[in-house]
């Protein structure tokens, strides 16, 4: 299947494009003279160590500072456990790697992060997605699944989950359907892959315990400083078991050696020298006023029987648009408008989401997510109006259309027509 996170970060490059695609954090809100400092630090203290190789399972230092950003979520683990990632990509890769061979099964959310599946896909692992609600993955589906696979004699080689502020659904899987997923996994000896890009960038309510911290035997946790810091280092990880960690370890080992040893030096030197913790709640009120901003514009440009979920954190919204508009054919439109998505489709393996899609806030500026939407919502009108046109079936278009709609009717005396008597 093609990559959709391939064709948007080819996007983010047209300067003239608002993209409201990529799963972007906005790193120009890291201060460029701490930048300076920090990698001057590195160049006058380690200049020889890091421009060498570096372990495989990443520096000692790293995997400290990953330690602590687990336990600001109130996860606690031993840096021994943790294996130093290009990403959390790759740590998804090498999970995949070492667990799945062709055929086994896979189990997901769907919708589900557009970089997973394709990674699934690429070790030919038989995807199955589990429909999630405002609460995340359904437990009750979970189990429906589950049973017909035992009745085929099948096993999940894993359950692929992202718990917090979901990507590209943005909703958050609730303490009890928490506690109902490892159940079931504690029962049937089943591993779950733990994705958590988003945990600190939280906006509103209580944080949840992660799956890692219930049930630290069954699951594996993949992280990255992506979202945190900046996707530019590169730098993620995974946490599991020993016997699991070792197998990760050889197949990092056999993929790139080791992640970039200036990258880790200098978040290393982030973590040592800066209050991280910080940035990081700065980071999340950036982007809770851009998801309101987002919200907003969704309810003036997007016509009524839309529907879109209400982030609690995180970077991404999901909206859902009246099923008669097809998003990937919405794209093509889009970008002639220079504005940019992320189509539902790319989301799920079998071709459902056609009307869904996602739209990302946290890296575009304010006014940009306006405008973005507005255009949005302009070729959703016109859809809207083809459908009505073509099917006979009257449909309302946004409050933004029909306000001008409205606006543009002539005055009632003006609309006064003279009648003049036919001529003999």
């Amino acid at each position: 299947m093609s990559s959709a996170i391939r064709d948007m970060m080819t996007l983010t490059e047209q300067d003239d494009v608002i993209s409201l695609a990529g799963g972007l954090p906005d790193t120009s809100t890291f201060p460029a003279e701490s930048y300076a400092r920090l990698m001057a630090n590195v160049a006058d203290q380690a200049c020889a160590r890091a421009l060498q190789y570096g372990p495989t399972e990443g520096l000692a230092s790293v995997r400290e500072c990953i330690t602590q950003v687990m336990a600001a979520e109130g996860t606690q683990v031993s840096a021994e456990n943790v294996l130093v990632t290009a990403g959390g990509q790759q740590a998804i890769d090498l999970v995949t790697k070492i667990l799945a061979d062709p055929g086994d099964v896979i189990i997901a959310e769907g919708p589900s992060y557009p970089g997973a599946l394709p990674t699934f896909c690429s070790y030919q692992a038989d995807v199955i997605q589990v429909e999630l609600d405002a609460d995340g993955m359904r437990i009750d589906a979970l189990e429906e699944v589950l049973e017909r696979l035992d009745r085929e004699g099948r096993r999940p080689k894993f359950i692929y989950t992202i718990p917090n502020f979901h990507n590209p659904a943005g909703v958050t899987m609730s303490l009890p359907r928490r506690r109902g997923l490892i159940e079931i996994a504690r029962e049937r000896g089943l591993v779950i892959l733990e994705d958590n890009p988003y945990g600190l960038l939280r906006f509103e309510g209580e944080p949840l315990p992660s799956l890692h911290s219930l049930a630290p035997e069954l699951v594996l946790y993949a992280g990255t400083f992506s979202k945190i810091l900046s996707p530019g280092t590169r730098i993620g990880w995974v946490v599991a078991p020993p016997p699991v960690l070792d197998k990760l370890v050889l197949g990092k080992g056999a993929s790139d050696l080791c992640c970039s040893s200036i990258t880790q030096f200098f978040v290393a030197e982030h973590f040592a020298t800066t209050p991280w913790r910080d940035y990081v709640r700065e980071l999340a009120g950036i982007y809770r006023r851009r998801r309101d901003v987002m919200i907003d514009a969704l309810a003036e440009y997007m016509p009524p029987e839309t529907t879109w979920t209400h982030p609690r954190g995180g970077l991404f919204i999901w909206v859902t648009l009246p099923d008669y508009i097809d998003t990937s054919d919405l794209l093509a439109r889009a970008v002639e408008h220079r504005v940019a998505f992320v189509p539902g489709r790319a989301a799920y393996i079998d071709g459902r989401g056609g009307s869904s899609m996602r739209l990302n806030f946290s890296g575009v500026k304010e006014d940009e997510i306006h405008e973005g939407v507005r255009r949005l919502g302009d070729i959703v009108d016109e859809q809207v109006a083809m459908y009505s046109t073509l099917s006979g079936i009257p449909s309302r278009r946004s409050p933004a259309a029909e306000r001008t709609s409205a606006e543009s009717q002539p005055d009632a005396e003006m609309a006064r027509v003279l009648r003049l008597p036919r001529r003999a």
